[in-house]
């Protein structure tokens, strides 16, 4: 039985370094936006977290994306996004519905993205790739 060779392309390295900086750059931004004093608002208001939770719900979002870019931590920075994206489907917008006020389409997406980065792994273009030192379970 033969293995498909599409692994071993250079379009698959830039397929996977694109879906893992386009996940990335999502979560940088939306991450970094959570940094202005009207996420605390909401934290507190809306969601009823303390205002303290603002600065670690951001980062949680920032520094897995950089991860991501890079392509270091991979699985675990993914997994990390996943859960992100997995409580704000079912607990910040309570799965209302799929599209429209309250959609969950966006997430889905992201979550997804996660899901195949996760199965994916880091690719060849990646740091990880590159230091080939670095123990497999941190890829």
């Amino acid at each position: 039985m033969t293995e498909a060779g599409i692994h071993q392309t250079k379009l698959n390295d830039i397929t996977n370094w694109g879906i893992r900086s386009a996940i990335g750059i999502i979560f940088i931004v939306h991450g970094s936006g959570k940094l202005n004093p009207g996420f605390g608002g909401f934290l507190t208001g809306q969601l009823g977290f303390p205002p303290e939770m603002q600065i670690p719900i951001a980062l949680a979002e920032m520094i897995p994306g950089i991860l991501l870019i890079v392509g270091i931590f991979t699985r675990i920075s993914a997994s990390m996004l996943a859960i992100v994206m997995l409580g704000a489907i079912l607990y910040v917008k309570k799965a209302a519905s799929l599209s429209g006020e309250g959609g969950v389409e966006f997430e889905l997406i992201l979550l997804a993205g996660s899901l195949v980065v996760i199965t994916a792994g880091p690719g060849r273009a990646s740091l990880s790739h590159m230091i080939k030192k670095l123990p497999r379970c941190l890829h």
